[in-house]
C-alpha cells in the first residue's frame, strides 16, 4: 500500500526546513517567492494533504469520525444504511464528534480515498456494510481505529457491530411453520456476505429442527445484489418448479418486495396462497399491498453502538477487538396471512 506523504517528506524533498514548509502551507509571509514555488511543486508531486483542523494540531485529535459506505448501499432504494448513518450522527453529538460521510466503490481505488483520510482529519472510521478488503487494509496501515457495521472479517480481527441474523432467520421460519407452511423457500444475494450467509444458516437450521427438507430448487442465492429486481428474478425460478413454495423467506425486504411483485403479476395471491416475509423492516414494506411481514432491525441502534465503541477506542487508545450483536424482532403484517393450514399452490407454466 502506498505510504501517505508527510510534511517531513515535503521538507526533505524540497531541501527546505519544516518551518519554511509550514509557512508556505499556511500562506504566511517571510518566504521568498522562489521557496514558495518550489515547496508548492513538491507538495503537488508528492500529493501531500496537510491536516487542516486546528483542534487536531493542538490535541492530536480532529474531533471527526469518518463514515464510509459503498455507493450501491447508500441510495434512496436502499434506505437501510441511511438509517444507520442517522444513528451515528445523533450519538456522535453526545460525544462531541462530527460525522464525515462519504461513499466509495466496493473495490479499493486510490483515486477515491476520502479527503478526511488524505488530510488525516478523522480520529477513526466507521464502515457500514460490505466493503473491499483493500479499504480495511489501507485504514489499518494508517493506524486508525475501525469499527464495522453489518459486516465482519474472518481473516483480520476488527471491531464490529452486527445484527443477530441467525436469530432473525429462526423467528421468520418458526412463524411460517407455525402458520402451517412446510414448503418454505429462501431467496438472497451473494452468500459471501456474512449477514446473508448467517441468515441462510439460520434458515437451514430451523428447517431441519422442524423436520423439513431444505430443497435446492426452493433456494435461490446466486444474485449479485439484494435489490428488488433480484427478488423478482428469484421468484421466477421458485414458482416454475413442480412443487413451488407456499412461503418465501427473503434475505432482505427489497428482495421480498420484488418477489411479491412477480407473484401478483402471475396470479399468486400474497398472504393467502403464498406467504412472504422479509428482513430489515424498511419503510417501503409498509407501502406495498399486502403490507410486508419482516424481521425488524434497529438501524439507529447499530449506528449508535458503533459510535460508542469508536469513542472508547479513541479515548482509551485501545486496539482491543470487540463484537456487539444487536437483537432483532418479528413484525407480522398481512403478507404472511393468518394462522391456517397452508394452501397448495400449483406450478406456473
Amino acid at each position: 500500500m502506498k505510504k501517505i506523504p508527510t510534511i517531513r517528506d515535503v521538507a526533505q524533498r524540497s531541501n527546505y526546513s519544516l518551518s519554511t514548509v509550514s509557512l508556505v502551507l499556511n500562506n504566511k509571509p517571510n518566504v521568498s517567492e522562489t521557496a514558495r514555488r518550489e515547496v508548492r511543486t513538491i507538495i503537488d508531486e508528492l500529493g501531500y494533504h496537510p491536516r487542516r483542523n486546528a483542534r487536531g494540531l493542538a490535541s492530536h485529535h480532529s474531533g471527526n469520525i469518518g463514515f464510509i459506505v459503498t455507493d450501491d448501499h447508500f441510495s434512496r432504494a436502499e434506505p437501510f444504511y441511511t438509517k444507520i448513518f442517522l444513528g451515528t450522527e445523533f450519538e456522535a453529538r453526545k460525544h462531541n464528534y462530527y460525522i464525515l460521510l462519504t461513499t466509495v466503490s466496493r473495490s479499493f481505488r486510490t483515486s477515491e480515498i476520502p479527503r478526511f483520510l488524505l488530510e488525516h482529519n478523522a480520529d477513526g472510521v466507521i464502515v457500514a456494510g460490505e466493503i473491499g478488503n483493500g479499504w480495511i487494509e489501507y485504514m489499518m496501515e494508517q493506524r486508525l481505529p475501525v469499527v464495522l457495521i453489518d459486516y465482519a472479517l474472518s481473516r483480520r480481527p476488527v471491531s464490529a457491530v452486527l445484527i443477530d441474523n441467525e436469530a432473525g432467520a429462526r423467528l421468520a421460519v418458526d412463524h411460517l411453520y407455525n402458520n402451517g407452511h412446510t414448503r418454505i423457500g429462501f431467496i438472497a444475494g451473494n452468500m459471501s456476505h456474512p449477514s446473508i450467509r448467517s441468515r441462510y444458516e439460520g434458515y437451514c437450521e430451523t428447517m431441519m429442527r422442524h423436520g423439513l427438507l431444505v430443497r435446492r430448487d426452493l433456494v435461490c442465492t446466486d444474485a449479485e445484489t439484494t435489490a428488488q429486481a433480484d427478488g423478482y428474478r428469484a421468484a421466477q425460478r421458485l414458482f416454475t418448479v413442480p412443487a413451488p413454495p407456499t412461503a418465501v423467506f427473503a434475505a432482505n425486504d427489497a428482495m421480498a418486495i420484488g418477489c411479491m411483485q412477480f407473484m401478483k403479476e402471475h396470479g399468486v395471491t400474497v398472504g393467502e396462497q403464498t406467504a412472504v416475509i422479509g428482513f430489515d423492516n424498511i419503510e417501503a414494506g409498509l407501502h406495498v399491498a399486502p403490507r410486508l411481514s419482516t424481521i425488524g432491525v434497529p438501524c439507529e441502534e447499530l449506528g449508535s453502538n458503533a459510535v460508542r465503541r469508536m469513542a472508547e477506542m479513541i479515548r482509551d487508545k485501545t486496539s482491543v477487538v470487540t463484537t456487539t450483536v444487536v437483537p432483532v424482532e418479528l413484525i407480522v403484517r398481512e403478507s404472511c396471512g393468518s394462522n391456517r393450514q397452508a394452501a397448495s399452490v400449483g406450478a406456473l407454466s
